[in-house]
């Protein structure tokens, strides 16, 4: 990341000094990325698909974004500058589990965000405030800095990947598919060789009625999360 993406994700970039401006600034062509991204994801969003969806030339955009890399960081933290707060009041279980619902409800709104690499976070006003309140929830827990951070981490690893996952499946085509691969499987499927898959895989498939269910896996894994947090707080 160089100075200048730095400068632009804090907007205290100078105006561009050239070229027709045709009433753009960088928040209106991030709000008219961010329409885009939502409506097909990341992988149309070029700067020539831009520049038509804001009906101006693509060398235009250039004049505001060096380009298509910086402009997926603007994107990335103006999402995080939108998101909903909740309160850090309360056990810490709940300020956490809180945490985890708002980055639920954010990568529901723009499942586009799973594709970026959590380790290279973009470094505006928007993932700042996120990881400044987000830290806050791991208040009087007695955890070290470094611990805070690391609680954090494993906290929303675990909700980036749960997002994932869940924007790859449809509970609907899920339920269909399994409606049909499940009794076909039963007719090949010797019990005696996988006794487990046999069992648990029917099991969870008939209580499912999909061989994954992302609410059920949510309900679960955030209460294993919490619980092995709950082994370094409160032990």
């Amino acid at each position: 990341m160089s100075v200048d993406v730095i400068s632009l994700l804090w907007r205290t970039a100078p105006p561009p000094r050239r070229g027709p401006s045709r009433g753009l600034t960088i928040d209106v062509v991030v709000e008219a990325a961010t329409r885009l991204a939502d409506a097909s994801g990341l992988e149309p969003l070029t700067m020539r698909a831009l520049a038509g969806e804001l009906g101006v030339a693509p060398m235009t955009l250039y004049t505001y974004v060096p380009g298509r890399a910086e402009l997926l960081e603007l994107l990335e933290d103006a999402a995080f500058l939108t998101m909903d707060r909740a309160g850090n009041s309360g056990p810490w279980r709940d300020r956490v589990l809180a945490v985890m619902e708002d980055n639920r409800t954010l990568y529901r709104a723009h499942p586009w965000l799973t594709s970026f690499e959590p380790g290279r976070p973009a470094l505006g006003p928007g993932t700042i405030a996120k990881y400044e309140h987000e830290l806050a929830a791991f208040d009087d827990c007695g955890l070290s800095d470094v611990d805070r951070d690391a609680a954090l981490t494993f906290v929303l690893d675990f909700v980036r990947a749960a997002a994932r996952s869940e924007a790859r499946s449809s509970p609907e085509t899920d339920e269909a598919w399994w409606a049909t691969a499940g009794p076909a499987l039963a007719q090949v499927l010797d019990p005696s060789s996988y006794p487990l898959a046999s069992r648990v895989g029917t099991a969870a498939g008939e209580a499912q009625r999909s061989a994954r269910h992302p609410e059920h896996a949510w309900r679960f894994g955030t209460a294993r999360v919490l619980d092995g947090l709950a082994a370094l707080i409160d032990g």
